[in-house]
């Protein structure tokens, strides 16, 4: 499964789409975008945020 993004905890930083080593994530309107055909379900972009918004 794709990381998956809560909008509500999400503040729209950026670390996850910097830390993503395949760029499946984005930010669009001050959140974070997964695209889910691209994710590799590292897990890196969970590590990476400060609001604990997203999960694999």
């Amino acid at each position: 499964m794709p990381a998956v993004v809560d909008l509500e905890k999400c503040k729209g930083c950026g670390e996850c789409a910097d830390v993503c080593p395949v760029s499946a994530i984005t930010i669009e309107n001050e959140k974070a975008v997964v695209d889910e055909d691209s994710c590799v379900e590292c897990g890196s972009c969970v590590d990476a945020c400060p609001e604990g918004a997203i999960s694999v």
